[in-house]
């Protein structure tokens, strides 16, 4: 109901960066972890765009302790002078406006991140506290804030002979109440990202946080030649040497680099100003696009063309593709403050133009390497027509069945895909009790059994006509690979629940891996969880409680005040030996469940870790076992 009052004095005007503190989701995204790492991500950014100007080579991040976090780097220093206009220094300037900065004017930055301007004021009007320290024109100046406010002019500190800018600041806890701990982990998969990215540029991350500071230095002469290599280092490469092929072209800079491997899937990463375009764009489908007409001519003119029904589709091109895009964009149009997809229209005709003629020209010059990857693809066009075949199969077996749903499946009762849950459980015995211990309104359960296909070694047309993972593609209802659409699906939570011991782990690695592999975008978008059941039940005098680990396991014991004789402690070896009402109770039940979310923060470590794992490269799996052993503490054999 509208207020009878509505008038001018109901109109509220948010001044400065007040708007920033009252929707900081705006701006960042969100005011949990990814948020938090973003102001780091903000103000590096800046330091990169002086680096991509020219003016910089080196950048240092550093985590104090008490969640500071200083970001400093050699570059020419933000001006400290008065600005014209405002009468305030321009340093004031920046931190403290919105759309404030030298991005908009291109004769200062050509090409850069930050291009909405919001960048270093936003980290500023989030934080406690910020200082600026300004090395420029022989002067070191020095300027503080308290939650976006000015605590007092810049001030001139003495002569120096460096130059550069330092930013320190503090997360404010009010803001960021989930945490304001930044994870070292995260932050350098980013800070090695844009070291890839950025050829000659030194960044060095640094916690100070430990009692021996921890330091990596990231450096790539290489560039996205080296970001390649380091995507398909547990991988059997094609070709030894990745292709590279860059240049500029009506102001776009653009630079490729791309490798084959005997994989069955597709390593795509693409950038627009080191921003990292998650939902592709127009420079990624011009790429793409040349991509499959350059291969389809190299194809017209080869003895491989005879075995071919058909030419070779997008898909063809990609499997075993490792590649890295970049593009350099004057004035790039993102879709939102987000950045993850380009909107330019006329990017994707220069693009594709440009790797049309110079990965031509590349290839007719390296005839080995378009050879290999010629019998790749024509595999893969075989294999794709053989999965065509294999669902219209599927679809007419599904034909004769009312619902086209596999047999073992205990569907649920509810239609709505928001309200609904499937439950993967690993064994007959505990899909029987799962069946049984139920919400039957909400909850499906699908029974697995067998040997699960790895799929990290295997084509899509053996996968869609696997016997184990044939129950789960059409249980959740939404195709496979390319044809995957998550608007489709029967269930908006998928829930893996196996034993907790080594065949479990297993058995949730090869569905993790499918479910990366085919159908992407359940992980990316936050589908998948993993159910924990508890590994003890504890009983005394008719009192029961579980643990869900050792840990736990003692510290329940230490409340009970009875003779530890007394106390009866079952271990579960398995699901299949909890009741029905304990199943519910302790691992189905949404009120007092335990469930793990299954998240995308790096997609870079986490494609490189499953090809570690599950791939066929022996070494690399030796290597991360022994660098990982040191975190196993109970192992259940």
């Amino acid at each position: 109901m509208t207020s009878p009052s509505y008038s001018a004095n109901n109109i509220t005007v948010l001044k400065g960066l007040e708007a920033v503190r009252k929707r900081p989701g705006m701006y960042i995204g969100s005011t949990g972890p990814d948020g938090l790492h973003h102001l780091v991500y903000e103000v590096v950014d800046n330091c990169i765009d002086e680096a991509m100007a020219g003016h910089c080579d080196t950048i240092l991040v550093v985590l104090e302790k008490n969640d500071i976090v200083r970001v400093e780097d050699n570059g020419r220093g933000i001006p400290v002078d008065i600005h014209p206009a405002e009468g305030v220094s321009a340093l004031e300037l920046v931190l403290t406006r919105l759309h404030a900065g030298g991005k908009f004017d291109k004769g200062s930055y050509k090409v850069s991140g930050g291009l909405h301007g919001v960048g270093v004021s936003v980290v500023n009007a989030l934080s406690t506290w910020m200082e600026a320290f300004v090395s420029r024109d022989g002067f070191d100046h020095y300027i503080k804030f308290e939650t976006g406010n000015t605590i007092a002019p810049v001030k001139q500190l003495g002569e120096t002979d460096k130059r550069g800018t330092t930013i320190r600041w503090q997360a404010d806890p009010t803001v960021f109440t989930e945490t304001t701990t930044y994870n070292f982990d995260v932050l350098a998969n980013r800070i090695r990202e844009l070291a890839f990215l950025n050829s000659g540029i030194k960044i060095v991350l640094r916690d100070e946080r430990l009692t021996t500071p921890k330091e990596v230095v990231f450096s790539f002469e290489g560039g996205i030649r080296s970001f390649v290599s380091y995507l398909n280092e547990s991988k059997n490469v094609l070709h030894h040497e990745p292709v590279y092929i860059s240049g500029e072209r009506d102001d776009i800079i653009v630079e490729i680099a791309l490798q084959y491997n005997d994989s069955y899937s597709e390593i795509m990463f693409s950038f627009v100003n080191d921003i990292n375009t998650r939902e592709g764009g127009t420079h990624l489908v011009g790429f793409r696009s040349a991509l499959t007409r350059v291969l389809n001519e190299f194809l017209k003119n080869s003895k491989l063309m005879k075995k071919m029904e058909e030419t070779l589709s997008g898909e063809d091109v990609r499997e075993g593709l490792t590649a890295v895009l970049s593009v350099k964009v004057p004035e790039p149009q993102f879709e939102g403050q987000t950045k993850t997809k380009l909107g330019n229209s006329e990017v994707r005709g220069i693009v594709e133009s440009f790797v049309n003629d110079q990965l031509t020209l590349y290839l007719e010059q390296n005839p080995d390497v378009i050879n290999k990857i010629l019998e790749k693809s024509v595999l893969a066009a075989k294999a794709r027509i053989a999965a065509r075949q294999a669902r219209d199969a599927t679809r007419r077996k599904s034909a004769l069945d009312s619902t086209g749903l596999p047999g073992k499946l205990a569907d649920c009762s509810e239609k709505d895909p928001s309200q609904c849950e499937i439950y993967i459980v690993e064994g007959d015995s505990a899909g029987g009790s799962a069946k049984m211990g139920r919400n039957r309104r909400f909850q499906a359960i699908l029974p697995l059994w067998g040997k699960m296909l790895n799929v990290e070694k295997t084509r899509i047309d053996k996968v869609i006509g696997n016997d184990k993972l044939q129950p789960v593609i059409a249980s959740l209802g939404a195709g496979i690979g390319e044809t995957f659409n998550t608007e489709k699906l029967r269930y908006h939570k998928i829930i893996i629940m196996a034993d907790a011991d080594v065949d479990g782990s297993h058995i949730r690695t090869l569905l993790l891996t499918f479910f990366y592999r085919y159908m992407f975008d359940l992980v990316k978008d936050g589908y998948v969880y993993l159910a924990m059941p508890p590994l003890y039940k504890i009983s005394w005098d008719k009192k029961v409680q579980y643990a869900y680990d050792d840990a736990e396991k003692e510290k329940i014991m230490k409340t009970i005040d009875k003779d530890p004789e007394k106390i009866n402690i079952q271990r579960y070896k398995g699901l299949g030996e909890m009741n029905p009402d304990q199943l519910w109770e302790t691992t189905m039940n949404p009120e007092s469940r335990m469930m793990m979310r299954v998240t995308l923060n790096d997609a870079v470590e986490a494609d490189r870790t499953l090809s570690t794992l599950m791939g066929d490269q022996v070494e690399p799996r030796r290597k991360f076992i022994e660098e990982n052993a040191v975190y196993v503490s109970n192992l259940d054999v």
